[in-house]
């Protein structure tokens, strides 16, 4: 980057009071938290993480230095929330993925449930059709909370809120039900995944590590 293009001095030290001031929003938000799930508080971590990575940016392109903090899942983090102040409909996506890994249990299982449904076809015969009957016959709550008796295997998972200023018209999202997402519209995002227990274990580690001298010495 050309000199002319780097940030002034001015713009570093603005993006500096930036994040304080989102730190503080952040803390505040913590502070008044209503539950595990507080929109608020995720809302103050987003802006948080924003201001941290402008900041981060600035800083290294004037004085080609770099901070060390890092926030999981700034990168993916949703931008601030334009939609309606009162929406009069909401949108709940969910995805949650499985690794099939014992094929035999899942096939039994549903072969049951088409045992007990003697109007049903054979379809349970192979891995896609015993997963039709499955989730046809059971909530995807349920699938969730029964994985492991279906031979399956949790993987990540996310649950978006978005806000919509009406309610759609019945069949009119129907073909492409995942499609058009605004990210500025969404209330609010859940996720799950073994990353962050990962990056729990990792710190965990380090601590114990850290110990160790001190535990030698006595």
């Amino acid at each position: 980057m050309s000199d002319a293009a780097q940030p002034t001095a001015a713009e570093v030290r603005a993006a500096a009071e930036a994040v304080k001031t989102a730190l503080d929003r952040h803390l505040a938000a913590v502070e008044r938290r209503s539950g595990e799930d507080d929109p608020a508080v995720y809302e103050a971590f987003n802006l948080l993480a924003a201001a941290a990575e402008a900041y981060d940016e600035l800083l290294y392109e004037r004085y080609d230095e770099v901070t060390p903090f890092e926030i999981p899942g700034a990168e993916d983090a949703l931008p601030p929330y334009t939609g309606p102040e009162e929406p009069h409909a909401v949108s709940v996506l969910i995805r949650r993925d499985y690794a099939v890994v014992e094929p035999q249990r899942l096939l039994a299982q549903a072969q049951r449930v088409e045992a007990a449904d003697a109007d049903d076809g054979e379809t349970a015969g192979t891995v896609p059709g015993a997963l039709g009957v499955l989730f046809g016959e059971f909530e995807p709550d349920e699938i969730a909370s029964r994985h492991k008796e279906f031979g399956l295997e949790e993987g990540d998972s996310t649950l978006w809120v978005t806000a919509a200023d009406d309610p759609a018209e019945a069949g009119e999202w129907l073909e492409a039900p995942f499609e058009g997402v605004d990210p500025q519209r969404v209330v609010c995002r859940f996720d799950v995944s073994a990353v962050f227990d990962d990056e729990l274990d990792d710190d965990e580690v380090l601590e114990d590590e850290e110990l160790e001298p001190l535990d030698a010495e006595r």
